[in-house]
């Protein structure tokens, strides 16, 4: 397993952007496919993006398609979330996750390292 933090979330007007970063720890961060999720109150996690090992597959929730971009730097360890346009309905703890296998997966059961998540807060 690696161990996850995130970074970089924050209060920010609507239309705005943030980049959330995940650093990880561990020599496997490299093979493992990274998953961004989501969770606001009273709501279930939900997924928002994925990429495979090297970033070059990557896959979004429709709601985000086309204002966020996932990306990672192996070199850093390091996942990343480009959230622009941002929407009051995007406002949640956002989490990364580590999957065991290189490919990526919308299934948050499919993942088994979480960080300990980033509040994102979109203001109207």
């Amino acid at each position: 397993q690696v161990q996850l933090v995130e970074s970089g979330g924050g209060l920010v007007q609507a239309g705005g952007s943030l980049r959330l970063s995940c650093t990880a720890s561990g020599r496997t961060f490299s093979s493992n496919a990274m998953g961004w999720f989501r969770q606001a109150p009273g709501n279930e996690r939900e997924f928002v993006a994925t990429t495979n090992w090297r970033g070059a597959s990557t896959y979004y929730a429709d709601s985000v398609k086309g204002r966020f971009t996932i990306s990672r730097d192996n070199a850093k360890n390091t996942a990343y979330l480009q959230m622009n346009s941002l929407k009051p309905e995007d406002t949640a703890v956002y989490y990364c996750a580590a999957r065991g296998f290189a490919t990526p997966s919308i299934n948050l059961h499919e993942y088994n390292s979480w960080g300990q998540g980033t509040q994102v807060t979109v203001s109207s």
